[in-house]
């Protein structure tokens, strides 16, 4: 299967390259991962999107650990409330 799959990565972008409509034909790391948790010996495929999100998370805690060790401005995303929300909708 992990063959295949590389097979398959090497091959299919050529060929979507092909069609105006399709800008990246690159696929992500999701086509690689569910072979591979299959091959490790994860057979049961409704855990694999908790496995992709717990290995995110852990990502994602690295850096908040990183960012304190070098004493980095804590990175936060944009946040929005009510207010905004019934104002944006309401145009």
């Amino acid at each position: 299967m992990i063959k295949l799959i590389h097979s398959c990565a090497d091959i299919i972008p050529h060929t979507l390259k092909n069609y105006p409509k399709i800008k990246n034909p690159f696929p992500n790391v999701d086509a690689h991962s569910g072979v591979l948790l299959y091959s490790l010996g994860l057979k049961e495929y409704e855990y694999y999107t908790v496995v992709f999100a717990v290995s995110r998370a852990l990502g994602c805690c690295t850096w908040l650990v990183w960012d304190r060790i070098y004493g980095a401005p804590i990175e936060r995303p944009g946040s929005i409330d009510i207010n905004w929300i019934n104002h944006k909708f309401r145009e």
